[in-house]
Parts: C-alpha cells; structure tokens; sequence
C-alpha cells in the first residue's frame, strides 16, 4: 500500500472516531447550571410530596438492559392509554396544577406518574427528570426524561415511542436535577421562562 492509500485510509478512520465521539457527547443532555423551578412543580413541592424530597448523584445513569427498555416503553405506552389528555383549566379551574393523575389530566401529570410507576419497579427515581421544553409550535411541555448509559430518552404523553432526546423535535430548556428532585438545571446557555402547556 501506497503512503497516499495509507493516508486515505487513516483519514477516513479519523472522521469515523470523530462522529462516533460526537454521536455518544449528543446521547445525553448538556447541562448549563441551575434553572427555575416550573411554578407549578413548586406548588406541588409545598403540599409535601415524597417526590420532592429525592436525593441522587448527579454522575450515575441507568444501566440500559432490553429488560429496563421494555419497562420504559411499556409504562410509557399504558400510561398515554391509559389516562385521558384534559387540561388543568377543565380539571381543576387552575392554569397549572401538577398531580398524579387517576383518569385524566395534562403533560406534567403524565409525567409524574410515569416516574412514580418507574420507581416502583425499581428504577433509581434519579435517574427519572421531568423534563421542560419547548414544542414543534413554541409551546411549553412536560416529558419524563430516563437518564441512560444510553443516552437521555423521552417519555411523551403525546407519543408510545420512546426516543432519545436529540431525534425528537423538541427544544429542551430545563430538568430536575438528578442531585436533588427539587432543584433544576438548564439545558440552555440562556435560561427560558414557560408555562407548561395543557396537551
């Protein structure tokens, strides 16, 4: 072989370690320092809720088994089945108020159900963030984020799929911190404000 081949040849070995290191930096969310709390998760803070008062580790991720993975997708797909899209307005006469839904309720609710239900089948309850971001119209929404050695995937009301947060069509402004459940981190250089939609 030609030094000009050999050269080609390492070029092309190159660019392939070089987009796989990019592929595997972009599978989990780049965090940016502390963010707000959505003021419809602090209200639910102050009744007291065990999810609240979660402790982790901001280094440790899920270990992505097929059998932790069809967990996900099957908790995801039953929950979007099983509980009813109606906004906070129509529930409850509020704009925002985030609980555990029994028959019906909006994104934020859908999510912290999920999480519980997670949990209770022993997944690390750090590892489950609610998630805020922005949809394909600008609108504020709420998703369960599974934190993997995988990378970071979304659980959606508004989807059975379970995809990973960079092949959504989403904007992500914010999440719990995986440190502590009552603390929030950016997932933007600069921190966005929103009301989480009723959808």
């Amino acid at each position: 072989m030609s030094i000009k081949s050999l050269l080609s040849v390492l070029a092309v070995l190159m660019c392939s370690v070089q987009a796989h290191a990019v592929d595997s930096a972009s599978a989990n969310m780049k965090l940016f320092g502390k963010s707000l709390p959505p003021v419809g998760y602090v209200k639910f803070c102050a009744a007291g809720e065990a999810e609240c008062q979660i402790k982790g580790s901001m280094h440790d991720r899920l270990t992505l088994t097929q059998a932790t993975w069809d967990m996900i997708v099957a908790v995801n797909s039953s929950t979007n089945t099983k509980i009813k899209p109606e906004s906070d307005q129509d529930l409850y006469g509020v704009v925002e108020n985030w609980t555990y839904p029994v028959t019906a309720g909006d994104c934020e609710d859908y999510a912290l159900l999920k999480k519980r239900l997670l949990q209770d089948m022993g997944v690390p309850a750090d590892d489950l963030l609610i998630t805020v971001l922005l949809d394909e119209k600008g609108e504020g929404h709420a998703v369960l984020t599974a934190v993997t050695d995988k990378g970071d995937f979304i659980l959606d009301n508004r989807h059975n799929d379970v995809l990973r947060w960079d092949h959504t069509p989403y904007t992500f402004l914010k999440r719990q911190s995986q440190s502590d459940s009552k603390l929030w981190v950016s997932l933007r250089q600069k921190p966005t404000q929103v009301m989480v939609s009723s959808k």
